[in-house]
């Protein structure tokens, strides 16, 4: 099927790490060829270490001691990685614009890498997700996640970009949501978050070699099997 957004001429990461002029957007095959973008969503600095807002950070740190790709640049405010993932060209980037306005980082990183909309994955918390508990999904509304609206606002209404959700649990009665993103795990807590992390690998992995359906049709299986 043929796609009738507007092309653009930019560069693009291939096997190897080489880079050449790229003309994507036109036909399914042409966005194939498309490198994947995999975003863990955070906030930058010290004090934010380990908590809840920043397990999107944590995948893509796991995910580059796995693959062995050095997160070692930084483009477009946000440290980067390039490198590939069973034979697959992926750029790995941790925004450092804070959790709220990752689409200031995500949309010209989509421009220098011609990565068409399906072919980011974002990797962020999710309150309305029980602790750790990890959830693939090909699109989706924002969930009153504020860097996912900033995002969506940068795509003009576009949604239609995969998400890999970890569940953080629901802040105690009474207690603000931004106050609770920002807390610490408690043990019991960081331990099941850290086996979800180790999932949440594996699950990258396998979108790289074989796509988002057909990992979510993989995950579904499992469930079904178990």
């Amino acid at each position: 099927m043929l796609r009738r957004a507007q092309a653009r001429l930019s560069t693009a990461l291939l096997p190897g790490g080489t880079r050449q002029l790229c003309n994507y957007g036109v036909e399914d095959e042409q966005l194939k060829k498309a490198p994947w973008l995999f975003v863990g969503v955070g906030n930058p600095g010290p004090k934010f270490l380990g908590t809840r807002h920043n397990v999107g950070f944590e995948m893509i740190d796991a995910v580059s001691e796995s693959a062995g790709i050095t997160l070692s640049t930084i483009q477009h405010r946000a440290i980067l990685g390039e490198g590939t993932i069973k034979d697959s060209p992926v750029v790995l980037a941790k925004p450092q614009t804070y959790a709220n306005l990752i689409g200031d980082s995500i949309a010209p990183l989509m421009e220098q890498y011609c990565v068409p909309a399906e072919k980011i994955l974002v990797i962020l918390d999710d309150m309305d997700t029980r602790i750790s508990k990890l959830q693939l999904v090909s699109k989706g509304g924002h969930g009153n996640h504020r860097g996912l609206m900033n995002l969506i606002a940068y795509l003009k209404g576009n949604r239609n970009f995969p998400r890999l959700r970890i569940g953080i649990g629901l802040p105690p009665e009474k207690m603000d949501p931004k106050a609770f993103v920002l807390q610490r795990f408690c043990e019991p807590e960081r331990k099941l978050v850290e086996k979800s992390i180790t999932q949440g690998v594996e699950i990258i992995r396998l979108v790289a070699a074989n796509g988002v359906e057909k990992t979510m049709d993989s995950i579904k299986r499992e469930k079904m099997a178990s």
